[in-house]
């Protein structure tokens, strides 16, 4: 082929390009080997779109200028062993290497007296929120990935300004991506008129110079709620109307919500400070950690429970959250039951899922049958195989769609919260889970897990035959960029 010297020279120049950003996969640290070879395929494959997706979405970097402000505010805090904690405790020691593993990601640790109300729906949740809003005489804290303008968004949002109005201080934030609708729209504006401390979380720049402030999809996913220091809400439930109507033909969405009380409401208020002053700069969060923590309403049934917050990002080890999904699943001797919307796992989950099956443990998973993004429908679909052979028990939610994400383990543990079993949560998202030691808590989320079950239909191994030789390559070849989704 004849080309001219400048053509060579273009040429010379896009090889080497692309020869740099292979180079670049190869060389960021921490990252599995199956990525690296998913972005050096992409690179390779699609030339230019591949390089400019590198630049986008290749490493998961949250840019130096915002990780500074994160260890700033971190270091105003108190230090997270110390958030909540009451005096020693003595756990069982199979209990103990497990909230071991949180404290590991986190800082956290366990802490006993606690007590928690698992709410009856999205919209009852809303509402028993609202109603603690309405009667706080102190702070009021809030965070979501997803905050919109409709009906129970709007419900929040009307009580922020009437606790605002009597005095109380109200701090919200919201997710700059999740929440754009609302952030966009009057009502946010109407929200700081009235004297409510809003921010945006990880706002997004002009999109040519947004990789040098940090990667474009790293998001704020967490959900919390903290009220008066005294009252915290953990979930899967973000501010919006179960009918979902930015993704109606998905509705409903099904979430699930606990409400709770005691020393672990510190700890969900520490994570919330250290996003927030973060992003503003304000350190007079700091004293609501230091003051002794709030015990929860005297109950003639329970003294309180242990748990422990497990917040992750890709501020913490890039191992977190999946360490803790498999220590909870090596955990099993007798039941696991998981539920998750999202399920692009890496190599070591999908093995501990197929471990438990194998040595006896009665296994089962739910997914939503009909999944908002089809290509995570596609990458979960392609484990089936390998799961069922293994025992595992799959179901898929014909409800509406299933975005509850929960884990029950033998009747008496549980971990509830935002992260999903994917990529995304494991390395890009900020997120917060709750691990609860209590036999009544995971009765009500195992009851509630059955609840799901009974909405679903099982898939086994006729079912995933049926789907065909055309549908099995185009699931298992979305698989192979799981690490890059």
């Amino acid at each position: 082929m004849d080309l001219p010297l400048n053509g060579w020279l273009l040429v010379a120049l896009h090889v080497m390009a692309q020869l740099g950003f292979i180079a670049r996969a190869l060389l960021w640290p921490h990252r599995e080997p199956a990525a690296r070879l998913a972005w050096i395929t992409v690179i390779m494959v699609t030339s230019v779109g591949g390089m400019l997706a590198y630049v986008l979405f290749g490493e998961p970097n949250i840019g130096r200028r915002r990780l500074a402000r994160l260890k700033e505010a971190d270091d105003k805090l108190p230090p997270a062993d110390e958030v909540g904690r009451t005096g020693p405790l003595e756990l069982p020691e199979r209990l103990a290497v497990l909230f071991r593993i949180g404290t590991s990601i986190s800082g956290f640790e366990p802490v006993p007296g606690n007590r928690a109300e698992l709410m009856a729906d999205s919209n009852s949740g809303v509402d028993r929120m609202v109603a603690d809003i309405d009667a706080a005489t102190d702070t009021v804290h809030l965070l979501f990935y997803i905050w919109l303008p409709d009906g129970n968004g709007l419900k929040v949002a009307e009580a922020l300004k009437r606790a605002a109005a009597r005095g109380v201080t109200c701090r919200a934030m919201a997710d700059a991506l999740g929440s754009r609708m609302l952030i966009n729209s009057v009502h946010w504006e109407a929200m700081r008129t009235a004297g409510v401390d809003v921010a945006r979380a990880l706002p997004l720049g002009f999109l040519p110079v947004q990789p040098l402030r940090g990667r474009v999809d790293m998001r704020n996913h967490r959900k919390i709620a903290v009220i008066d220091n005294r009252i915290t809400y953990c979930g899967s439930q973000n501010c919006a109307d179960p009918e979902f109507r930015i993704k109606p033909k998905f509705a409903p969405w099904v979430d699930i919500l606990l409400r709770l009380e005691g020393p672990i409401v510190q700890q969900q208020q520490r994570v919330f400070a250290a996003d927030w002053m973060a992003h503003r700069r304000e350190d007079d969060i700091s004293g609501l950690l230091r003051a002794p923590p709030t015990p929860p309403q005297a109950s003639p049934v329970t003294d309180g429970f242990v748990a422990q917050v497990v917040a992750s990002g890709p501020t913490v080890r890039y191992s977190a959250m999946p360490e803790m999904f498999e220590g909870l699943m090596y955990a099993a001797r007798r039941e696991l039951v998981v539920t998750t919307p999202y399920y692009v796992p890496d190599e070591p989950i999908q093995a501990a899922l197929c471990a438990s099956a194998r040595r006896g443990v009665a296994t089962t998973i739910v997914f939503p049958r009909r999944n908002d993004s089809w290509i995570v429908a596609a990458a979960s679909r392609s484990y089936y195989e390998e799961l069922l052979d293994a025992g595992v028990s799959i179901h898929e939610y014909v409800g509406g769609l299933l975005h509850a994400k929960t884990l029950t383990v033998d009747g008496d543990v549980t971990l509830i919260g935002s992260a999903n079993i994917d990529r995304r949560s494991f390395d890009l998202n900020f997120e917060n889970n709750i691990l609860i030691a209590d036999a009544d808590v995971t009765r009500a989320v195992r009851q509630r897990q059955e609840v799901y079950l009974r909405s679903s239909r099982p898939v086994n191994a006729d079912v995933v035959a049926e789907w065909g030789t055309r549908h099995r390559i185009w699931n298992n070849a979305v698989a192979m960029f799981g690490p890059v989704l």
